[in-house]
């Protein structure tokens, strides 16, 4: 599914613009932590390199977590009782979302798994559903971080995601429904205005500006084992998505793309 609209601007005669990619947020302001405490997650379905329109979120599918037992095996508990709607205020509109406040204690990887409602994109006239994952780890010790889930549409890290330096790459492979996706699309795009999570809003003011509307998402592709690399230019968050790989094409009798969605963190060497 495309994420550009240029229909109604070209009719109307007008200067058309590319829209913002569309990304489901899972954020935490740290993936890698030394001890393990209460993550506040702020659940959002966003663009955001501008911060601009919040798409309002229904009521999730899923929300599971999926850790490490003493024994070191997975172990997954639902965080469906956890969430809670809030409002989430963007540069542009306010838009309906999720928090949740979750307690991690165990050493290890702590993998967060969003299966969203589908979305009605109007002006596509089609449904979007971003199947995302997001990885905490606590005290260094590695876990199951590059391990599929069995999810609908999935990127499996090839890189920890937690454990980034700015000028780094990121690998990853495309899944859908466990197979890899030859050439699949991928979306990159960086999270460039803070999320305020106590004012449960995007910070204003963007860290940096683009020269062009084309370098605000970037755009890859899988090769034929459905494996991509990304340099990360910048610390921060940075986010992928895979589109339209899912095995679910269809919605309430509309298209769908079911995409797969991973959030990494590049951190500066001090």
């Amino acid at each position: 599914m495309k994420r550009i609209i240029l229909g109604l601007a070209l009719c109307l005669g007008l200067a058309a613009s590319p829209a913002m990619a569309h990304f489901q947020l899972v954020h935490t302001p740290e993936l890698a932590l030394e001890q393990g405490g209460e993550l506040h997650l702020s659940i959002v379905f966003t663009h955001p390199f501008d911060a601009g329109y919040t798409m309002d979120m229904e009521t999730p599918e899923a929300f599971y977590l999926v850790s490490q037992r003493g024994d070191g095996e997975p172990r997954t508990t639902d965080l469906m009782s956890s969430l809670k709607p809030i409002s989430w205020k963007s540069t542009t509109n306010t838009g309906k979302a999720f928090e949740a406040k979750v307690p991690v204690r165990s050493m290890g990887d702590h993998i967060f798994v969003l299966v969203p409602a589908p979305y009605y994109e109007k002006e596509e006239d089609a449904y979007i559903q971003q199947i995302t994952k997001n990885i905490v780890n606590v005290a260094g010790m590695p876990g199951h971080w590059n391990e599929p889930l069995g999810l609908k549409a999935e990127i499996v890290p090839l890189d920890k995601p937690y454990a980034l330096w700015t000028g780094n790459v990121f690998r990853g492979v495309v899944l859908s429904d466990g197979k890899p996706v030859p050439g699949a699309e991928i979306e990159v795009e960086y999270l460039n205005h803070e999320p305020l999570q106590n004012e449960r809003a995007f910070a204003e003011k963007g860290a940096i500006e683009a020269p062009q509307a084309a370098f605000e998402v970037q755009t890859i592709f899988a090769d034929e084992n459905g494996v991509f690399t990304y340099g990360l230019p910048r610390a921060g968050y940075w986010g992928f998505a895979a589109l339209g790989v899912g095995p679910d094409e269809e919605f309430n009798g509309k298209e769908l793309s079911q995409d797969a969605v991973i959030w990494v963190k590049a951190v500066d060497m001090k």
